[in-house]
């Protein structure tokens, strides 16, 4: 097989590889905004208080 021919197919195949990690890359990225999206708002702090006898700090209540 002449050399132009394995560089050509190379090439070929890079790009593709190229467009396939392109795509799953932004598939993942609108899955996790998707998700990202739907938690917002959902974090709470949880006040604490420390423990006087060990020093560590505990959940209130």
């Amino acid at each position: 097989m002449p050399p132009f021919l394995i560089v050509a197919l190379g090439a070929i195949g890079a790009v593709a590889l190229a467009r396939v990690i392109s795509a799953e890359s932004r598939r993942i990225n609108a899955a996790l905004d998707r998700q990202r999206a739907a938690d917002k708002g959902e974090l709470k702090t949880v006040p604490l208080e420390r423990d006087p006898a060990t020093g560590d700090y505990r959940p209130k209540g």
